[in-house]
């Protein structure tokens, strides 16, 4: 039986490519938890931002392949050898995405707008001096300035302007990362937010938040939304427990 997901053995590398690891394996187990919901949405549009190795948007392809015809996947990352690597991952899966050499969606946002029905992105969120953001090779994979959030405050409103009206977003972000405030960004943009994920290491804790256009969604005072991210988050680590 084939397998759903990308198989690590058949995922290609370089030493200047970011390797599938937790935050890679979080993300993905957060869309085999939606799997059903992916489904029912029947997306016409998938794309990843960072792809890395081809981990994730290869695993986002053989989740859906069998189950929803018609889909165009796209995939960008800025390291050119990455690209080269996710198409190698791609073809050892026998599945098939539009790759792109490109600083987060630079060259698509006009074509795109208004048209990607799911987005995933693991974004460079570690918390590093601002002179590492942007350097060239492996490192853009992780440096992302001041609170791990200068690259994901550049990639949030360009989601904003390529998810359709139906889009769904996915993003990996550490607890240094503040992703309440993220939450409430995206809030002010109309957005409702789920957390899907929720994984500890020895080194990280890792939350994979889920977005969706809500315009019943209220804008609220800070303190008060930050209050009820709060009881969100305790809420689903309770029931994680369960």
């Amino acid at each position: 039986m084939p397998s759903r997901i990308a198989e690590i053995r058949l995922v290609s590398s370089h030493r200047e490519v970011y390797e599938p690891c937790d935050d890679s394996f979080a993300l993905v187990d957060a869309l085999l938890t939606d799997r059903t919901n992916l489904i029912e949405h029947n997306p016409k549009i998938c794309m990843e931002i960072g792809c890395g190795s081809g981990y994730v948007i290869t695993s986002l392809i053989l989740l859906l392949k069998n189950e929803v015809p018609g889909v165009h996947y796209l995939a960008t990352d800025t390291n050119p050898i990455a690209a080269r690597v996710t198409n190698e991952t791609l073809e050892a899966h026998g599945v098939e995405a539009d790759v792109i050499c490109t600083d987060i969606a630079s060259c698509l946002e006009n074509r795109l707008a208004g048209s990607v029905d799911v987005m995933v992105v693991n974004p460079p969120y570690v918390p590093t001096p601002e002179y590492e953001v942007g350097m060239e090779g492996i490192a853009s994979a992780w440096a992302g300035g001041e609170n791990g959030r200068t690259v994901i405050d550049k990639i949030l409103p360009v989601v904003d302007h390529l998810l359709s009206e139906k889009g769904w977003f996915y993003l990996v972000t550490l607890t240094s990362n503040l992703p309440a405030e993220i939450c409430l960004m995206m809030r002010k943009k109309g957005y409702a937010f789920r957390i899907v994920v929720q994984r500890s290491t020895d080194e990280e804790n890792l939350l994979i938040l889920k977005f969706w256009r809500d315009k019943d969604e209220e804008s609220l005072d800070k303190e008060v939304f930050m209050s009820q991210f709060s009881r969100s988050f305790s809420s689903f680590m309770e029931n994680q427990r369960r």
